[in-house]
């Protein structure tokens, strides 16, 4: 390996991005993606290479390197540059013809679908195309995203009357005159910059709309573009659409009236009473926030009584909160049954706040509301069941770790 790509390598950043490697005469022969840029791009220079990778390392004489804010972005700019470039040693992307694409057809009012690569390379003025990408799931995702976010036309025929995505607020339906086409065309440019990853020029221009109609005391119509913001937020910090999903999912199923773009896990651990703790996990936008992890060391209660030590946590927690003035998660979930539920809703009411909170048994796995008085029927590995499921885990092993560090302090001899 030269000085030059020595330095390079030790100047490259630890975060996503696409890596593009170039030959003697600056000729691009390889892009490739990756979550941290620096040790990706070092795995190349080590001793164990196949004779294919070798061959492309030995004419390696320059690198550069573009920086994403998530792997997801990296992997969409990764397929781009390798279709406009077509570099000597990749073969994905550029050889399959059947690569899904996501097409914005080019009419007054367009439509967006899945396409393939073969069909854009028919007809390449149909559309304008995004794509290839690796995976159809990831595409599908995307477009259902999109449609959520923004809505759009995809009848191949306008019709006389409006569809069932206008009545389910999916589309702004032109058919029947309700949008423009100059507002249309707004919403279709938008569309692009989210499919290019120009995210902040996206969220600058929907922030500018927002205050233009609030000025114009335009105030349901700014709360649905802050809406849209904050969902465009969370896609560029997590990267992942389907989070996205999950958080809207558990908004409808449990009847909730924003996102649960905060949520805060609860669960207690003690065996026969002693060394009694509990443990607050913090999900941000659907992850978890772990330098916003809490650790209770239960002090009132002296029995095996799971109750008692719930409200103790949650009078503790949020008593807290409350007087600090600190902002309430938009959701809180306990480890545990109904009667979970309610003493978490007792000491809450106690409290004067308004909470909402549910709760979640293991063995039978049942999701349990106090809104309705009702358990809450989700699909099997539905993406809010999965997600619950991953607060209540990440619960019970933060308590559960406590706990046996409290115990083997406590067995440890005293010096």
């Amino acid at each position: 390996m030269s000085k030059d790509i020595k330095k390079i390598i030790s100047s490259l950043p630890d975060q996503p991005g696409v890596y593009i490697y170039k030959d003697a005469e600056g000729r691009i022969i390889y892009i490739g993606k990756a979550k941290s840029l620096k040790k990706r791009v070092a795995s190349y220079f080590t001793k164990y290479l196949s004779s294919k990778t070798q061959a492309l390392v030995s004419k390696i004489c320059d690198i550069e390197y573009i920086t994403t804010a998530t792997e997801y972005q990296a992997q969409l700019l990764e397929a781009e540059l390798i279709r406009d470039n077509q570099p000597q040693y990749n073969v994905s992307f550029k050889d399959d013809k059947s690569f899904p694409m996501i097409a914005i057809t080019k009419e007054r009012f367009p439509r967006i679908t899945l396409s393939r690569a073969l069909e854009a390379e028919k007809n390449p003025q149909a559309a304008f195309y995004y794509g290839p990408y690796p995976n159809a799931k990831l595409v599908r995702q995307s477009i259902k995203f999109i449609r959520r976010l923004f809505g759009f036309r995809s009848c191949k025929t306008m019709p006389n009357q409006p569809c069932l995505y206008f009545r389910l607020g999916l589309c702004p339906a032109p058919c029947i005159g309700k949008i423009t086409a100059e507002d249309y065309a707004q919403r279709i440019e938008q569309i692009r910059l989210f499919l290019e990853c120009r995210y902040d020029q996206l969220i600058e221009k929907l922030t500018q709309k927002m205050k233009k109609l609030a000025e114009q005391h335009l105030f349901e119509e700014a709360a649905q573009l802050r809406d849209q913001i904050k969902a465009l937020s969370m896609v560029t910090q997590t990267g992942e659409v389907s989070t996205l999903g999950a958080l809207e999912q558990l908004k409808k199923c449990l009847r909730l009236n924003r996102l649960p773009l905060h949520i805060e896990g609860f669960d207690v651990s003690n065996i026969a009473g002693k060394e009694a703790t509990a443990a607050m996990v913090c999900f941000s936008y659907g992850r978890p926030d772990k330098k916003n992890y809490r650790r209770f060391r239960i002090k009132t209660v002296y029995s095996v009584d799971d109750y008692a030590m719930i409200r103790e946590v949650i009078r503790r927690r949020y008593r807290r909160l409350k007087e600090e003035k600190t902002p309430l998660p938009d959701l809180v979930v306990i480890d545990g049954g109904k009667q979970h539920l309610l003493a978490a809703s007792e000491q809450i009411k106690k409290l004067g706040l308004s909470l909402q909170v549910i709760s979640i048994t293991k063995d039978p796995e049942q999701v349990y509301s106090l809104k309705g008085n009702r358990v809450i029927n989700f699909e099997k590995d539905s993406l809010a069941l999965n997600l619950l499921r991953y607060i209540r885990n990440e619960a019970h092993r933060f308590a559960r770790k406590y706990h046996l560090l409290l115990r083997k302090k406590k067995l440890l001899p005293q010096v």
